[in-house]
């Protein structure tokens, strides 16, 4: 089955997002649209799962496709009891479940050959429907978004905003619609929590189409990239490094034919003027002229360098050491954990770790606006400190950008506040917006714009590539790898980590560790990455890879012989001996049941394994 969107128009008002537009989604297909803010990708993907009518154009979806949409999470009734919402999935199960009891209490009194049938062919639907496996499925799902087991028991109501929409994103996956539309699907995810989700949308059965600025998640998960970007799309097949390499080259192509094409227009227009006044060339001039109008121009290729343009300075270098944290007791109520840090200068130390364990804590705590539970910090001498708010999207004013940054800075000119403004895409009348009306990524350039004036020798930045897109984000990397200060930050963005982290501090379970990473070679990512699985991995972790193979081939025999066992089983179902007795049916039932448990208890294992494996290999190719 296909869904396509064929020569679709989109406006608001004056502003056109796209025209005649066409997409195709196939099953198994696993795209990512990629593009700058305001784009129209959102807008396009709304279209797609029918949130929102094109102007023009025709959708074309099959009666029996399913299309889930992660929009913003609404519930119609909050009292509802989070396991009764997830359990709605699986009324088709609960169906056949009281179709197979009702017929097993006929079965225990009378047996025919036609209700023994009829048994033995619901219970192998009940199977294939998963029957046996959906409440595994949906405690491991619910698990792995941060909730605890006790939370199925809540009310929707009791939830934070950020958790509501984590409930509706486990509801989603649950339905497992033949087209599954993920809108920024990392955004608030722990790093863990994104890893385990690229795992699962790679085994993903059926089509998948998402928008994401997070360049790591869209390189493991996607195999083909769609670009929007003057209100067309543009494909290239395979993952972000190869979209990458593609587009430098497609550019580098066209531009070469774009300037070839013109030395030839050149040269044709030359020969035209030298001969059309010449009565013998006159014609052959003509015939130039008529191949010159009907020549099919070859564009130069577009290239949109729009960025802002950030220089992060420090009025005075502070001192060598910059912070000094020994045994931080940080946490409202109870502690969430105990910090030992020491950060010298010039040090890009990245906090990581799942949501909920102390990360943004430690910062409001070193910044004051929490007291802490014990122990102690002392910044250095002269050290300036300037702090980014991942709250900043909250931020609210009936100022003008304009105003609002003059009034941070009231001792400069307007000219100088309109320069910086430029520098960070404010130009013209854009200046003279309110910041009430600002898009999230546009109050993040205003406060970036209002950090870089301070000039301050540490920077406390807490999630600062939230709601930028992908030139954003790569405009702030360049902008920090220059800066000569220090900087402190918390970030769940993986390709940051990586390429901005010169040490890490890694928060979870109320333990906090810290590695020093000054060889650029060194995959940050899975140092962040380890200490997250520790716990999970900790009794194997000393194991070689040699042994570690030997317990995977052992699983892999164990997997196989269940498999079997489990296909032998089910041919019973047809046996006679089985199909006449309706006790010896219950009892095979019951003992598919229990292979089933097996052979996931196994697969478990089997992946924590080659989990461990992965990460034994690159440890050894990182010291290599």
């Amino acid at each position: 089955m296909t869904l396509q969107l064929s020569r679709a128009s989109k406006s608001f008002g004056a502003d056109v997002l796209f025209e005649n537009l066409s997409f195709e989604i196939k099953p198994n297909d696993k795209i990512a649209i990629i593009g700058r803010n305001g784009c129209g990708k959102t807008t396009l993907l709304k279209i797609l799962a029918q949130e929102l009518e094109s102007d023009k154009g025709d959708l074309f979806k099959p009666k029996d496709m399913t299309v889930g949409y992660l929009a913003q999470a609404s519930f119609n009734n909050e009292e509802m009891v989070v396991e009764d919402y997830f359990l709605k999935l699986f009324q088709p199960l609960f169906v056949l479940e009281k179709k197979i009891a009702e017929l097993a209490e006929i079965l225990k009194h009378t047996s025919t050959d036609e209700n023994l049938q009829l048994f033995s062919t619901l219970s192998e639907e009940y199977e294939r429907l998963g029957g046996y496996i959906y409440k595994q499925e949906m405690m491991t799902m619910f698990t792995q978004f941060g909730f605890i087991e006790e939370d199925l028991k809540r009310k929707i109501g009791e939830f934070s905003g950020g958790q509501k929409t984590r409930l509706a994103f486990v509801y989603l996956l649950l339905s497992k619609p033949d087209i599954l539309l993920l809108d920024e699907p990392t955004n608030h995810l722990d790093m863990s929590t994104i890893e385990w989700l690229e795992t699962y949308l790679n085994h993903y059965e059926k089509a998948l189409v998402f928008v994401s600025h997070d360049r790591m998640f869209i390189d493991h998960v996607a195999k083909t990239i769609v670009e929007m970007e003057y209100g067309e799309l543009t494909t290239y097949h395979g993952n972000y490094a190869s979209y990458q390499a593609q587009k430098a080259l497609n550019q580098e192509k066209q531009l070469s034919a774009f300037k070839r094409q013109q030395k030839d227009i050149e040269r044709l227009e030359a020969l035209i003027e030298k001969f059309r006044y010449k009565k013998n060339k006159a014609k052959f001039a003509q015939s130039k002229i008529k191949y010159l109008d009907k020549l099919e121009k070859i564009d130069a290729p577009k290239e949109d360098k729009r960025n802002f343009k950030a220089r992060f300075f420090a009025k005075n270098r502070g001192g060598k050491q910059v912070l000094l944290v020994k045994d931080l007791e940080i946490g409202y109520h109870e502690r969430l954990a105990k910090i030992n840090l020491e950060l010298i200068h010039g040090n890009h130390c990245a906090v990581v770790g799942p949501n909920g364990h102390g990360k943004s804590t430690l910062l409001k705590t070193l910044l004051g606006k929490i007291p802490a539970l014990g122990g102690e910090y002392l910044f250095g001498h002269q050290i300036d400190i300037g702090y980014f708010d991942q709250e900043q999207i909250e931020y609210k004013s009936n100022q003008t950008i304009l105003e609002d940054l003059w009034d941070a800075y009231p001792d400069m000119t307007q000219t100088e506040i309109r320069t910086v403004l430029g520098s960070f895409l404010f130009t013209s009348d854009e200046v003279f917006k309110e910041v009430n009306v600002l898009s999230g990524g546009e109050k993040v350039r205003l406060a970036l714009a209002k950090l870089m004036l301070k000039g301050s020798n540490l920077l406390i930045l807490d999630e600062p590539t939230n709601h930028l897109d992908i030139p954003g984000k790569e405009a702030l990397e360049k902008s920090l790898s220059d800066y000569e200060g220090t900087i402190l930050f918390v970030s769940h963005d993986r390709y940051f980590v990586n390429k901005m982290a010169k040490g890490i501090l890694s928060i979870e379970n109320g333990q906090a560790d810290y590695y020093q990473v000054g060889d650029p070679i060194v995959d940050k990512v899975e140092v962040v990455q380890k200490n997250e699985k520790e716990v999970k991995s900790n009794s194997k972790s000393n194991q070689s890879a040699s042994r570690i193979n030997k317990q995977i081939q052992k699983l892999e025999e164990s997997i196989a012989l269940k498999e079997e066992e489990l296909a032998i089983a089910r041919e019973k179902r047809f046996d006679p001996h089985y199909y006449h007795d309706y006790q010896n049916m219950k009892d095979l039932d019951e003992s598919i049941d229990e292979i089933h448990n097996e052979i996931n208890r196994l697969m478990k294992e089997w992946e924590s394994l080659h989990e461990l494996l992965n990460k034994s290999s690159q440890g050894e190719s990182d010291t290599l």
